[in-house]
């Protein structure tokens, strides 16, 4: 089954003030799998970017104005997420956003039964605990140290982490690295034993002396004639 982590990043908090997208970062799954597909690119939201909304991403009206539009990159970002279910972290904020851009290009909305929500799925799990996206890399131990800022694709890295724990799952590619760790581990083991030297018993005196006593004998004498 394909699924999409997707991110957005915004020029503010409500599409009621007309608040526009200003990136969208999206990383295909199959089977909880990472592919080689991935979608990210960021958008001239045609308006200015919130003081608040700046502090979060750290994208500047200057850098954003040089980015194509929403109308620009839509069709590759439908056609990047066509029929694949969508994973979210608070599914709600960003379809919001999404939606209102379809909407001002008179394209098909989409509907949030192809969406699951990362955030309400650790509500269930935790309940009362924080789930925001750094709390629960936090709970999974997972590294969130590059995420100085909002960035939609970064997010959406520590996202694809979460939710695989959040399933209780492993990647099969994870669990690979380990068997093969392992087998090297027991190779070096089987290598470290075999190439361990071994003990030489070196003879007494007393061994000696008979040993020699034998060579000396007319029966090895005989043998040797």
């Amino acid at each position: 089954m394909l699924e999409v982590i997707l991110d957005t990043e915004t020029t503010g908090l409500s599409t009621t003030e007309k608040h526009r997208i200003v990136e969208i970062g999206c990383i295909e799954l199959d089977n909880q799998i990472p592919t080689n597909n991935t979608f990210h690119t960021y958008i001239n939201p045609e308006r200015s970017v919130s003081k608040d909304a700046y502090k979060v991403h750290g994208y500047s009206d200057e850098f954003l104005s040089k980015k194509k539009t929403f109308s620009e990159i839509a069709d590759e970002f439908l056609n990047f997420i066509k029929d694949k279910s969508l994973i979210i972290h608070n599914a709600p904020f960003d379809i919001s956003f999404l939606n209102y851009e379809l909407k001002l290009i008179n394209k098909k909305e989409i509907e949030m039964k192809n969406v699951i929500d990362t955030l309400e799925i650790a509500r269930t799990k935790y309940p009362g605990a924080q789930n925001s996206l750094d709390a629960l890399c936090k709970r999974f131990n997972i590294d969130n140290s590059k995420r100085e800022k909002h960035n939609a694709i970064i997010d959406c890295r520590l996202l694809k982490d979460v939710y695989i724990n959040l399933l209780d799952q492993k990647e099969p590619k994870l669990n690979l690295e380990n068997s093969e760790i392992a087998n090297l581990k027991a190779s070096d083991n089987f290598k470290e034993k075999n190439n361990t030297k071994r003990k030489i018993i070196k003879p007494t005196t007393q061994e000696l002396d008979l040993h020699n006593k034998f060579l000396k004998s007319s029966l090895i004498k005989n043998n040797f004639k």
